[in-house]
């Protein structure tokens, strides 16, 4: 399989916030967060693997402040890494004051996504190609995760 470079697999999606995504407290439920993520995520997975993906994980996500009801979310994803059949998708998620047109930064995250062939069954997937010095960077990172992820599934498989 040919290489894609990861800037072909680049996905945005921007929605206004709107009251019926409102939590308890009246700012934008993570639940609402959580989908628009994971919808921009597998976007970008698809655009690269050029194949249904199923989410397999979804690391830590810290919702480091709150997002207002009338701001423009914009989300933001890109293939870091491929691995045989699956996918690491980074996700960068911005909240916009749109009368004021100040902009914040408010969480990022990482997700894995597998491959699935008309059965269902993973499939192999075209390896990433990094070109710029950034996209380098969110590689070699995303390998460490990686690593991080199969360490902890071990240890949780050997768990009493």
């Amino acid at each position: 399989m040919d290489a894609k470079p990861a800037r072909l697999s680049q996905s945005t999606i921007s929605e206004v916030m709107m009251p019926h995504m409102a939590n308890g407290v009246g700012n934008v439920h993570g639940g609402v967060l959580l989908g628009m993520i994971d919808r921009v995520g597998a976007v970008a997975a698809i655009r690269h693997a050029r194949r249904v993906c199923v989410t397999v994980s979804v690391d830590q996500v810290d919702f480091r402040e709150p997002i207002h009801l009338g701001e423009l979310v914009t989300m933001q994803a890109m293939v870091n890494y491929v691995h045989r059949t699956s996918l690491e998708v980074g996700v960068r998620v911005e909240a916009e004051n749109l009368i004021t047109g100040v902009k914040r930064h408010t969480n990022s995250c990482y997700l894995t996504y597998v491959a699935i062939d008309d059965a269902g069954r993973p499939t192999e997937v075209a390896p990433v190609v990094a070109e710029t010095p950034e996209e380098q960077g969110r590689y070699k990172a995303a390998e460490r995760r990686r690593a991080l992820r199969i360490e902890h599934a071990a240890r949780k498989a050997t768990a009493p």
